[in-house]
């Protein structure tokens, strides 16, 4: 029987979410969103299958409370290891507060969240070692306190599957994860649709009470602590249960299988759901947003590419010149937005290459971003589609023979890689590239001679562009074109990058460093190709992936999207090219200047051609916009359609404009409607459907390789 009371924080804390889930059943399957009637059978899915799924999800979540339980003890305070056991947390503590602690590395509140951690952990245990006398409250406080947490944690996880349910009649999926990604805009967004602070004081109030009760009746591990021996014993049941909840959470959740949604909704556990929204990273396009017939959503795309060939986005694209087969290099620049450079409008100096670079270069004054992350750059120059709904298909599982531009070089002949100066398994990179005939050539490719300077991101810019050469010039002396896709990692977050190279010292870490340094290593790198034999037949293609920050104070703030692109072909005529376009254009814009003859399955166009027509494409995980006739188009979830009129804020110093008010239209643009949901639509099905394959990729996959010289 005291063997038994051991776990009555575990079953009390069980008893109560079992509850919360069982309150939160029956309202959601009253709730007035939910319209359907369930037979017998289907009620005792929703309740007996779902109350068993939450029972291994509670002994999965309850992990934290079995490692908080199995440490506490009164032998670790006694002499001398108590007094190690202060030292270590001592010196932990003022590791992380030097500020050059690996928590730094990653910046933005994780060394603080940390420092307040150990801080208090160190206290609380110098407390517990010099005042002996007050073991037992500070214990029982302790103790209180993470039930407590666990207790609040159900009641707001109820309430969170209450208003997801309440907005979109589905439990956690996609959307509920990129709330946790977009927090700004959520915050924002619950502060203005919701009670707040009425609501979350009643949480408090009603979570503290609830806490009295539980602790009032599981106050036996803490008031007579296990022996080593109960412990074993103990941490035997648990770790029973929990190697039986691994199986058994996922079996249940393939049980959600009839044919009423509602049920399969209604039975699952939302935090299981929430999971797996993580690992999936799915949002069905067709469930969520706005539709209309598959052929009409076709008919209309045709309309926008006249050699459109039946159901499916391919064209025959030919010239009437001869094919250039030149070596090509695109680089796409981390974080890099318009206003960075003087011509957008920047103030400080802190691009002076790449502003003097754009001067003899074809240059784009008017592309707009695909999306806001790195992998969503590197999927718009890749596969030239707009941005679907959820996360890029770079990390998605089905992302493998897709139709790439390494497709279309591997075709021409030219050797493909990928250059990346951080580990390439980093948001799927490898998997992805790998997948698509890419060779990849990462800091694993890298032996230690070759490393003068890396951080969390990777090595250095100056460092991967030194490799680049060395590669480069491998390849030119095989006869062969080469295209390398080189992504530069410098400037991000912590922003820190070898010392004595530009006038801002890394150490400052700052964001404007980050920059100079990156145009500084660019400079660099064209210094070096300048002086290799091939560098007069290559063509470079230099493009942001996205911009240094997407936060604004509508959906989809233009300024946030803007970024700076163009191409540089030693000894040709420098050009401006002012009309709209994608940053999925740019290397379809490419293969015309090449005057490329291919069968082309891109959303991305040819700017030059006489009947391209100016639009671009700019999305978050959710919401899908199209820019055109200075509408901005938008598509959210919930088969949501908002229209803004752009309107041109002048600025006296750029010479290039890229602000504008967004005005809601007051009736909507029935046809610029229709025609962002057939982009948009057409993608999403071409990708379900496994209809953007690469058709002869079975000639090209089996080639793609780490590169792993000098490794």
């Amino acid at each position: 029987m005291n063997f038994y009371k051991k776990f009555s924080a575990f079953y009390n804390l069980a008893i109560f979410y079992f509850s919360i889930s069982l309150i939160l059943r029956v309202v959601l399957l009253f709730h007035p969103i939910t319209q359907s009637s369930f037979t017998f059978f289907e009620s005792l899915k929703i309740f007996g299958v779902g109350l068993l799924s939450d029972f291994f999800v509670f002994i999965i979540a309850g992990i934290f409370l079995w490692l908080y339980l199995i440490f506490v003890s009164n032998s670790k305070y006694n002499k001398p290891s108590g007094y190690i056991i202060l030292g270590v947390l001592t010196a932990l503590f003022l590791y992380i507060a030097s500020g050059k602690s690996i928590f730094d590395e990653y910046g933005g509140a994780l060394p603080r969240i940390v420092l307040i951690f150990v801080g208090l952990k160190t206290v609380l245990f110098a407390l517990l070692l010099f005042v002996p006398k007050w073991k037992n409250k500070i214990r029982f406080w302790l103790f209180t306190f993470v039930i407590f947490l666990y207790v609040l944690l159900i009641l707001q996880n109820g309430l969170s599957e209450f208003f997801f349910w309440n907005e979109f009649g589905v439990k956690y999926n996609f959307i509920a994860v990129n709330y946790l990604i977009y927090t700004n805009e959520v915050i924002g967004n619950i502060m203005q649709s919701y009670p707040v602070i009425p609501i979350f004081s009643a949480l408090f109030l009603i979570s503290g009470t609830v806490t009295y009760f539980i602790v009032k009746k599981s106050t036996d591990y803490i008031n007579d602590i296990p022996s080593f021996r109960e412990k074993i014993k103990i941490s035997a049941v648990y770790s029973g249960l929990f190697l039986v909840s691994l199986y058994a959470v996922p079996s249940l959740a393939k049980t959600e299988d009839s044919k009423n949604v509602f049920v399969n909704e209604l039975q699952s556990n939302g935090l299981y759901k929430f999971y797996l929204a993580f690992q999936n990273n799915k949002l069905d396009y067709f469930k969520f947003y706005k539709t209309i017939p598959n052929q009409e959503a076709f008919a209309i795309l045709k309309e926008q590419f006249p050699d459109i060939s039946g159901k499916i986005t391919t064209q025959k694209i030919s010239s009437d010149s001869a094919e250039v087969h030149k070596n090509v290099v695109l680089i796409t620049i981390e974080s890099l937005s318009a206003d960075f450079m003087k011509a957008y409008g920047g103030k400080a100096d802190i691009t002076p290459f790449l502003d003097s670079l754009s001067q003899k270069s074809l240059q784009f004054t008017n592309l707009y971003a695909a999306g806001n992350r790195t992998v969503r750059g590197l999927e718009a120059v890749t596969l030239c589609i707009p941005p679907t709904a959820g996360e890029s298909v770079v990390k998605r599982e089905d992302n493998k023979n897709k139709f790439s531009t390494g497709a279309v070089f591997k075709q021409k002949g030219y050797n493909v890689k990928f250059m990346y100066g951080g580990d390439a398994f980093f948001d799927n990179m490898q998997d992805f590239y790998s997948g698509n005939g890419y060779e990849i050539v990462d800091k694993s490719s890298f032996s230690p001679q070759e490393i003068t300077f890396s951080n969390v991101w990777g090595v250095c810019d100056e460092d991967m562009y030194n490799k680049a050469i060395k590669i480069m010039n491998a390849e030119a002396r095989e006869n062969k074109p080469f295209f390398n896709h080189i992504m530069t990692v410098s400037n991000h977050r912590p922003f820190t990058y070898p010392n004595h190279k530009i006038d801002i010292p890394g150490d400052i870490k700052s964001r404007d460093g980050g920059v100079k340094y990156t145009d500084y290593a660019l400079s660099k790198f064209f210094e070096m190709a300048r002086k290799q034999p091939w560098f007069n037949n290559t063509v470079f293609v230099i493009v942001a992936d996205h911009c240094a920050s997407s936060a604004g104070k509508t959906e989809l703030p233009l300024d946030k999207y803007r970024i700076p692109a163009f191409i540089y072909s030693p000894n040709e005529k420098p050009e401006k090219f002012n009309k709209l376009m994608s940053q999925i254009d740019i290397m379809p814009t490419l293969f015309g200047l090449l005057h490329f003859d291919y069968n082309s399955k891109f959303f991305g166009q040819d700017v030059f051609k006489t009947d391209y027509k100016p639009r671009a494409f700019i999305a978050t995980y959710q919401d899908l916009g199209l820019i055109k006739d200075n509408v901005l188009t938008i598509l959210s979830p919930k088969q949501q359609i908002k229209q803004f009129e752009l309107k041109l804020k002048t600025d006296p110093l750029a010479e290039y404009q890229i602000h504008y008010d967004e005005i809601p239209l007051k009736s909507q643009n029935t046809d610029l409607a229709n025609e962002t949901i057939s982009f948009y639509q057409s993608a999403s099905y071409l990708l379900k459907e496994k209809e953007y394959q690469f058709n002869d990729l079975s000639s090209i996959s089996g080639k793609a390789k780490l590169y792993a010289k000098n490794r």
